[in-house]
């Protein structure tokens, strides 16, 4: 395939890909048809939307993507076994992980419980450190001890010991993790991930299989004459974990997080509007805001502080205490920043020293603190285009997590290592896993992993490659352009956001702005000018050469978005490249 523009090595180091041929046909079938923009034509092209079905796409609707929630097995027993609990009030446990899926997973139980005028349950989240992931033995032995049915959301699929702990208490379980070849010892196990199901809903995070068990919930109610709460405003709920927890972003997915930034924009959720303002996030979120600005925060209890906070904060309606909460995780983001930099520097130079080549990117180093080696893994997957797994080393044993990229099963690899006796613990889902191994078979089990995703064809994609959708001049980058183009949306897991090349521009300006970011304005020289900025730009080789490009013209690749100051929408380049023009 030949190089796009002729870029076979930009700035950064990076071939250039542009459209397919068909890809490029489809576009313009799709333009000729419709009155859609070429340029959106192309995403959604690249997207594989067909011509006839361009219109609904931009406009996903929860009622033509919404599955029958009785399509997985155990639903319809497990909302008769909540609903039967509600009625009689019994005493209800919810036992989550601490990540954003299970946080918001135990806030939407919380939320709908509280809007049917219910007792509120009791939250259990164990502690990263104290108790690992996913039930315990001795916990589930004190809940059931005071309860009369646990919920275990976002986890539970594959504990068996913990369930069976849980004597006098019924168990169900509402998860999404790979399902092994039996099932724990619960009333009811529904996860679409579970060994005999079809897999045609295993993109759904485990928030989502909450929801679908909400939704059979207000049915078996409405059979029985009465009204249960409105789902619709829960969904910004759904909307946050499908986008923290990398959830593919297709199907009814894309209608969860359209919807549920809808209902975001409300600012009904005392929990989120909190976090929000710490933030400083003066508009209505994008998805890119979940992922990147709230889910990180929500994350930061589990990973460096207290595993309560970020469900706590979630499930609240009490404006004082989410605020109180926000502030909190706001400190230990921070915290966790400093962290995270120290393992990511130490984990880039070593994996840098074993190479970029293989199938599996790793790194292991004594005493990593365990809340950050999954955020590490993911930079360094996307340094190197490949599954990455990050360890933090004590004792005679490492725990780790790891991160993967499309089309490479982690968890389903992770768990047959698990099975094999090669880790003592292991599993996960298809973009991220955990895992623990003993010091002494470390590099036996990161070959014995890299081998099993090499089989897969992880390592097969040029680590330098940067997919473009087409070329756009700076006249054409207005406000209404980057509206359409996100109608598309939204974009995250299996669904990348557009990316343009801004070709032969001139540089009118260009200034560092802080201590590795740079400001430009770019000139096409017919009188149209484009604000950019590059981000983390002096990380790389790319800051210093557009910093001195001496009058040099550019082609720039990057992401359009809209920059609000003052009242005024301005369309700026999110560069992520560049190469010499000509």
């Amino acid at each position: 395939m030949t190089a796009y523009l002729g870029v076979e090595t930009s700035l950064t180091g990076r071939r250039w890909i542009g459209p397919g041929i068909e890809t490029g046909r489809q576009a313009e079938a799709m333009a000729q048809a419709t009155d859609l923009p070429p340029a959106l034509c192309q995403v959604l092209a690249r997207l594989g939307v067909p011509v006839e079905g361009a219109e609904s796409y931009l406009a996903p609707t929860l009622r033509d993507l919404m599955p029958d929630p009785r399509s997985l097995r155990d639903m319809e027993a497990t909302a008769a076994r909540f609903l039967a609990a509600v009625a009689g009030r019994e005493r209800i446990a919810v036992f989550a992980d601490y990540d954003v899926d299970g946080g918001a997973s135990a806030a939407l139980l919380i939320d709908w419980l509280r809007r049917m005028g219910a007792e509120r349950p009791t939250l259990y989240i164990p502690d990263r450190i104290d108790e690992g992931y996913g039930p315990n033995e001795p916990a589930m032995r004190d809940l059931a001890a005071g309860h009369d049915l646990i919920i275990c959301v976002d986890c539970g699929t594959l504990s068996f010991d913990a369930l069976a702990a849980a004597k006098g208490a019924d168990v169900v379980v509402l998860d999404h993790h790979l399902g092994g070849e039996t099932l724990p010892p619960a009333l009811a196990v529904v996860n679409p991930n579970r060994q005999d199901e079809s897999g045609d809903l295993g993109h759904l995070c485990a928030a989502a299989v909450v929801f679908l068990m909400l939704v059979e919930a207000g049915r078996q109610l409405r059979e029985a004459g009465r009204t249960g709460p409105d789902l619709m405003a829960l969904l910004d709920l759904v909307a946050l974990a499908t986008v923290a927890d990398v959830a593919p972003l297709t199907g009814v997915n894309r209608a969860f997080v359209r919807q549920g930034l809808t209902v975001m924009a409300r600012r009904a959720r005392a929990g989120l509007v909190a976090l929000s303002d710490v933030a400083r996030l003066d508009r209505a979120p994008a998805a890119y805001h979940l992922g990147f600005v709230l889910g990180p925060r929500i994350n930061a209890g589990g990973r460096i502080g207290q595993a309560d906070l970020g469900a706590r904060l979630l499930a609240t309606d009490d404006a004082g205490e989410a605020r109180a909460l926000a502030e909190r995780l706001e400190v230990l983001n921070e915290e966790r920043r400093v962290v995270e930099a120290e393992v990511r520097a130490a984990a880039l130079a070593q994996a840098e020293a074993r190479g970029f080549d293989a199938p599996l990117v790793w790194a292991a180093g004594e005493g990593w603190h365990p809340g950050v080696v999954g955020i590490v893994a993911s930079r360094l997957k996307e340094a190197a285009n490949r599954p990455a797994v990050v360890i933090g080393l004590e004792g005679n044993e490492g725990k780790g997590s790891g991160r993967s990229v499309a089309g490479v099963d982690l968890g389903a690899a992770v768990q047959r290592l698990a099975r094999e006796g090669v880790l003592l613990k292991g599993g996960g889902h298809k973009m991220a896993a955990g895992l623990t191994v003993a010091r002494d078979r470390l590099d036996e089990a990161m070959a014995r992993l890299g081998d099993l995703l090499a089989r897969q064809g992880a390592g097969a994609g040029g680590s330098a490659d940067l997919r473009l959708d087409g070329v756009l001049m700076p006249g054409a980058a207005t406000p209404e352009l980057v509206e359409r183009l996100e109608a598309a949306g939204p974009f995250g897991a299996g669904a990348q956001g557009p990316r343009f090349v801004i070709p032969d521009c001139r540089i009118g300006f260009a200034r560092a702005v802080g201590e590795t970011h740079l400001k430009l304005r770019l000139d096409d020289g017919l009188g149209a000018r484009l604000d950019a900025i590059a981000f983390g730009a002096f990380d790389s080789p790319l800051g210093p050469a557009l910093l001195a490009h001496g009058g040099a013209r550019f082609h720039l690749a990057g992401r359009l978005d809209i920059n609000h100051w003052g009242g005024r929408r301005t369309v700026q380049l999110r560069i992520e490249d560049a190469a010499p023009a000509g």
